[in-house]
């Protein structure tokens, strides 16, 4: 079995790197992609918001840094002239490589990932090409390594993490940021009878309740796409280390004002070619351990702060 690098190898897989303002962290983003050297580089920039002094020039400033593409790479831009915000902007970002692209990589300008998390998607990517059951491919493990079975390089789980991940058309096509079927599915109680485990009824009903409520204005868009994988019994796949680590907390942050302790948990770099389950079954007994971290206690408090702290603008 090789270890975790490329070995010389080419990223065929498409990479679309989402940008805004933060020169800092995309700098570090930008680096980790130039070491796997995709042979497609995507690049989407919202546009700066004329209120914000000095937001123009510090747009241009992380705009800048394609010049620094220096290896064999077809680049394609994306550079929005007004600011679209958190939830239309990278939504649409996503839509435009999906256009052009069948599978793609996906970072955000302050999600760091480990050198073989771009390898590990590109063999997932093409193993479950064709099966519908399996919608993304996460780059975070929310348990810091914890895993019930550890015979595997991942597991299935119906909660994967935008924060580092891919996936494929086929699921993206899926994906309607207005949710148009909430409201029914909500009422007619799916989301109840589908989850067993009360902290993630709550965490899900407020979340798109407040999304719906806000439409066209809601300032976000992956909670929409955690309700297309729901909606359509998707699996996400979650590996055993984390591979990507989320750079993007504190000051200058547009929405990750306070830390998640697995999002900061320093990245590892995963076995290449990966060990892989025979069966497709998602791992119940992780998902649960994951809510009863994170959603009964940090991360459920933080979102309902989240959602005051919006409704507050």
């Amino acid at each position: 079995m090789s270890d975790h690098k490329s070995t010389g190898r080419t990223l065929q897989t498409p990479v679309l790197l989402i940008i805004f303002k933060r020169l800092d962290t995309t700098e570090k983003v930008f680096e980790a992609i130039r070491k796997a050297k995709p042979v497609k580089l995507y690049v989407a920039a919202d546009g700066p918001r004329a209120t914000k002094e000095g937001e123009a020039e510090q747009a241009q400033a992380t705009r800048d840094i394609i010049k620094r593409v220096d290896w064999n790479c077809e680049v394609k831009t994306l550079f929005q002239d007004h600011n679209l915000g958190c939830g239309v902007g990278p939504s649409t970002a996503i839509s435009w490589l999906f256009e052009n692209e069948e599978t793609g990589i996906i970072l955000e300008d302050d999600c760091l990932p480990s050198e073989s998390f771009f390898w590990y998607c590109e063999e997932l990517l093409e193993k479950y090409r064709h099966d519908t059951r399996i919608m993304q491919i996460s780059g975070v493990n929310p348990l810091l390594g914890w895993r019930k079975d550890p015979d595997y390089d991942y597991y299935f789980s119906e909660a994967g993490i935008t924060w580092g991940w891919a996936t494929w058309r086929r699921a993206w096509n899926l994906y309607n940021y207005t949710i148009p079927h909430f409201q029914e599915i909500k009422d007619k109680g799916y989301i109840e009878s589908f989850h067993f485990y009360k902290e993630k009824v709550e965490w899900m009903i407020n979340c798109l309740d407040e999304a719906y409520r806000r439409l066209p204005s809601v300032s976000w868009w992956d909670f929409q796409w955690e309700f297309t994988k729901f909606s359509n019994s998707g699996l996400s796949i979650v590996p055993n280390v984390s591979l990507v680590k989320n750079i993007g907390f504190g000051e200058g942050a547009t929405h990750t004002f306070e830390t998640v302790g697995f999002a900061v948990a320093e990245t590892k770099d995963i076995t290449l070619p990966l060990r892989h389950p025979s069966f497709v079954i998602r791992d119940i007994e992780s998902d649960n351990l994951y809510y009863s971290q994170h959603l009964r206690t940090t991360l459920f408090k933080k979102v309902k702060k989240k959602l005051k702290r919006l409704l507050a603008r």
